[in-house]
């Protein structure tokens, strides 16, 4: 009798912990619309559960539903203050929200992601992610409300000693935006000899053919790309 009543207690568990597993195979899969139903659902009995929480924050996030993402988000912090990547994506979803605000209330949220990156980068202090969107946030922002070509390169420098490939990329496109064009070359050209990924590759490619306009140049990148593949 005891053994069947741990079975009937057991039984409702199973079934919960199946259906998360099933929703985060979905999700994994990129399955997201099939995944965010699973995880909701999950969700109203377990509450709390912070992979759960994040999942849907992050599924909102794809879908640039960001005042979802950032109530989700905003829970993962309050309850679990640790942990840096749930301020860089409350941070991240926040500063999405911005460019659908007016810019009067948008200015009034810059504070806040701003400090949520840092925070971040306070709890992770090698966190890349968080110093890639700082470099962005002060290159965006005027230098009346906080922008700073300094500060951005602060971070960049930050990134070198961390990652010396996304030092240089973040340096190449700090100079790219100032348009101090052959700088930005030797920088991308940098992150090509010592990392040499498909995605410093494409920084460089698109700096050629979008910047400098010269297709036949970034075609050229492309190319030694290939020959290094084979």
């Amino acid at each position: 009798m005891k053994l069947l009543l741990s079975v009937l207690l057991l039984f409702p568990l199973l079934l919960l912990s199946q259906s998360f597993e099933k929703g985060e195979k979905l999700f994994i899969e990129k399955k997201y619309d099939q995944a965010q139903p699973i995880f909701e659902n999950f969700l109203k009995s377990n509450p709390n559960n912070l992979k759960t929480i994040e999942y849907l924050g992050d599924i909102a996030a794809y879908h640039k539903s960001w005042d979802k993402a950032i109530s989700y988000y905003k829970k993962l912090k309050v309850t679990n203050s640790k942990e840096a990547d749930y301020y860089f994506k409350y941070g991240g979803a926040l500063a999405m929200k911005t460019a659908e605000v007016s810019k009067l209330k948008a200015l009034g949220m810059v504070g806040e992601v701003r400090t949520s990156f840092e925070k971040a980068i306070e709890l992770n202090p090698k966190h890349i992610e968080a110093r890639w969107a700082l470099i962005e946030l002060n290159l965006q922002l005027p230098g009346i409300v906080g922008g700073s070509e300094s500060k951005a390169i602060k971070y960049s420098s930050e990134l070198r000693e961390l990652s010396p490939v996304d030092g240089y990329l973040s340096r190449g496109h700090i100079e790219e935006y100032f348009k101090r064009y052959t700088e930005a070359e030797k920088q991308y050209k940098r992150a090509i000899l010592i990392g040499g990924s498909k995605v410093c590759y494409q920084a460089l490619a698109d700096f050629y053919k979008n910047k400098m306009k010269q297709p036949d140049k970034a075609n050229t990148v492309w190319e030694e790309y290939r020959n290094k593949k084979k």
